[in-house]
């Protein structure tokens, strides 16, 4: 549960800020600004028609130094005013999914992007804010990087904190069309387009379909190869898991292993007192067989009720804190997967299940004339 709510809340984090699935304009250029496409009639309807599309979002990029106008404190204004931070100020529109954006809002709202012609609003990260000592409420000053330079006043509406370092070092959140405005592009072009999915286990599939649908000129890249060294790392957790898992296994194992052992061998009177009287050793098995599942039964039941009970107290009182600059969250965080449990509560009665067999197997070799002189 823990570690596949680690992997679900990194993941979750990333997703806030790019979609599975990234289009832009094919070029070899490395920077973070993109060569414009144009969202025409053709682009939309086949996005909006893919089977797999759950919904799509036109971005833009653009870097920029902001500067802090107004300190928190008058005799911090100074000090502030000095302060110039490098950040990527990334462009979205009203089709953004602020609600699953809001989670991460610390202090203030999302911008409002509902205004005419563009808004002055723009959320920064909290990494940033503190950087530049803002608080909701501030205004800032943003030179764009380009010739000749351009610049803008922004109110911070809000600050944010993902944990991640990748966007709460550089990423600023505001106005598609405040771009546009500065790129001197029509309300018909954007950066990209962040297009999510329905089933993340097609993401392959759908990359390569939308790949022959597109244009030529256009790039589809998925957000697994944008971000490959956090998607990497989760990708180690799962070997985590399987080392985790195979040392439960074995030291279950051996501990079945050598309470069946104990339970033969004082049992060993009744087991030669049952050879006398003609049972077979397929019958006497059977006896300590279901002894051992009865007492795997047992374990599973008191595990279960023990694990899901600890694991729901944390979900639902987050008691465990975690280092939000080393864990990038500030909890143990908890993804109760019933299908998983079952299986695994499955797999393990099974293979301890089969572990039996091997201290069962001494049955056939005890005599029953010493067994029952056995003390």
């Amino acid at each position: 549960m823990v570690l596949y709510g680690f992997k679900s809340e990194i993941k979750s984090k990333i997703y806030s800020f790019s979609g599975h699935l990234i289009i832009s304009k094919y070029t070899l250029s490395t920077s973070y600004e993109e060569t414009s496409i144009v969202l025409d009639d053709s682009l939309i309807h086949t996005l909006e028609n893919y089977p797999l599309t759950k919904r799509f979002q036109p971005y833009a990029m653009k870097a920029g130094l902001v500067r802090n106008l107004s300190g928190s404190r008058p005799e911090e204004t100074s000090k502030a005013n000095e302060e110039i931070q490098g950040v990527i100020f990334k462009g979205v529109d009203h089709r953004f999914d602020t609600s699953h954006f809001k989670k991460h809002i610390i202090s203030g709202r999302f911008p409002d992007l509902s205004k005419d012609g563009y808004s002055g609003e723009a959320a920064f990260s909290r990494k940033v804010a503190r950087y530049l000592r803002l608080n909701t409420g501030d205004e800032v000053m943003i030179y764009f990087v380009q010739n000749p330079p351009r610049y803008r006043k922004l109110k911070v509406a809000g600050i944010y904190e993902t944990g991640l370092e990748e966007f709460d070092e550089k990423i600023v959140l505001g106005d598609l069309d405040l771009i546009r405005r500065i790129n001197n592009w029509s309300d018909s072009l954007a950066g990209g387009v962040e297009l999510f999915i329905k089933d993340m286990e097609q993401l392959e599939s759908a990359e390569n379909d939308l790949w022959n649908k597109l244009g030529v000129d256009l790039h589809v890249d998925k957000v697994t190869d944008r971000y490959i060294q956090i998607f990497d790392w989760l990708n180690l957790l799962n070997r985590n898991v399987v080392i985790l898992l195979g040392i439960i296994l074995f030291v279950a194992g051996t501990s079945i292993i050598s309470i069946l052992l104990i339970l033969i061998m004082e049992r060993t009177r009744m087991i030669g007192l049952l050879k006398a009287l003609g049972g077979e050793n397929k019958l006497i098995r059977s006896v300590f067989i279901w002894s051992g599942i009865q007492l795997i039964v047992k374990g599973l039941l008191w595990g279960n009720v023990t694990g899901i009970s600890l694991g729901l107290i944390q979900f639902y009182l987050k008691v465990i804190p975690l280092d939000a600059t080393t864990y990038y969250m500030d909890h143990v965080p908890i993804e109760i997967n019933t299908p998983t449990i079952l299986g695994l509560n499955l797999l393990i009665l099974f293979l301890i299940g089969l572990t039996l067999f091997i201290p069962v197997s001494i049955i056939s070799r005890v005599s029953p004339v010493k067994a029952i002189r056995f003390d």
